[in-house]
């Protein structure tokens, strides 16, 4: 039986359009790399752990290969690259509560990890050469982005405490733009619908040393406390574990971003998606597709569109060109039958609580 992970895997490589400037819908082989530092001293944990984990990883969809590398001239630093045959099955794979569970064991002999995910575009060397770039799986032509990172959180809260939640939200001090000399905040966007929190970012720079400089700051922190009686995941900040855990299954990772060729300042919404139990995905890559199509249409009210996916949670943040067309570009019925049939209920538009804006951004 042919899984939906599978299903798009099998997809042949898309041209890019020069209006995406991330997707992982192209159908693209991909390849994972994910630098490692290692206690000192637990070395041979961390490779006992790791084989472990490897020989769970080969069994998942989409898994081709991957590889342990050790540093030649610091043995606490480690590189584990792995090649997919796709995006979407290795982060319906790296979003999993397998996932959360299997790499476990990995916790006590790491200090710090960093992962980053590329679609191969060129590759040289043995029988590569002789295929063609459709035949290899490669990545039609190079993206052209904005410099902008774009990520989300989302969590769920108590029932009945969303008033609380919704104003302690709204009240937060924004905390310092500025992260290094190459990296500042942009912009957070803050909606809600029923007790389920949607928190998205922009970033210029570097994602990681964004999020880390945000945690760091008091403002932001007294947030965080204020929430945490209110969370339906418990979660305890001062314990290194539970907070790693809370914000792994937090992560909305976005999968699509297209924008008009014209940029003016649109109204910000947010559009939550609910899909049918293992369909997440697919309706995230139905749901680019049309803002793709939208925005290559003159005049299209789509300005900016962004689609945020993790299991079945599929969430749509959309700049729309303030106006009377501004409301065909966020359906809350009248959905085409194939976003439908993916459907858990209804797409609903979500409340606004707070939007943001850096200074000088």
């Amino acid at each position: 039986m042919t899984t939906t992970t599978e299903k798009v895997s099998q997809q042949p490589a898309r041209q890019v359009s020069t209006k995406v400037s991330q997707s992982v819908f192209d159908g693209s082989r991909l390849r994972v790399v994910l630098l490692v530092d290692v206690h000192d001293g637990a070395q041979q944990q961390f490779l006992e752990a790791y084989e472990q984990l490897c020989n769970q990883v080969a069994s998942v969809p989409g898994h081709v290969s991957d590889q342990l590398c050790q540093s030649i001239e610091n043995p606490s630093q480690w590189l584990i690259t792995s090649e997919w045959e796709s995006a979407p099955p290795f982060l319906a794979w790296v979003n999993s509560e397998e996932h959360v569970r299997m790499v476990e064991p990995l916790h006590s002999c790491v200090r710090d990890t960093r992962s980053l995910r590329f679609h191969v575009v060129r590759e040289t060397g043995g029988d590569a050469a002789a295929a063609t770039a459709a035949q290899r799986r490669l990545q039609a032509s190079p993206r052209i982005g904005d410099g902008v990172i774009r990520h989300a959180l989302t969590f769920t809260v108590k029932p009945g405490s969303e008033p609380q939640v919704a104003k302690i939200l709204a009240d937060y001090a924004s905390p310092e733009a500025r992260v290094d000399d190459s990296t500042r905040l942009m912009r957070t966007s803050l909606f809600m619908h029923g007790n389920r929190v949607v928190r998205a970012i922009e970033v210029r720079g570097d994602l990681l040393a964004a999020l880390r400089h945000v945690a760091r700051q008091p403002e932001v922190r007294a947030v965080e406390e204020a929430l945490n009686p209110y969370l339906e995941q418990e979660r305890d900040l001062n314990d290194q574990e539970s907070a790693r855990v809370f914000f792994t299954r937090a992560a909305l990772p976005a999968v699509h971003h297209v924008s008009a060729a014209e940029r003016p300042e649109g109204e910000r919404h947010a559009l939550y998606y609910p899909a049918r139990p293992g369909l997440g995905m697919q309706l995230a890559e139905l749901l680019a597709r049309q803002d793709e199509e939208a925005a290559e249409k003159p005049g299209s009210p789509v300005l900016r569109s962004t689609i945020f996916q993790r299991d079945d949670v599929v969430v749509r943040l959309v700049d729309v060109r303030p106006g009377p067309d501004a409301d065909a570009a966020l359906p809350k019925s009248g959905l085409a039958a194939p976003v439908r049939a993916l459907l858990d209920g209804g797409a609903v538009r979500m409340e606004l609580i707070t939007d943001r804006r850096s200074p000088a951004a």
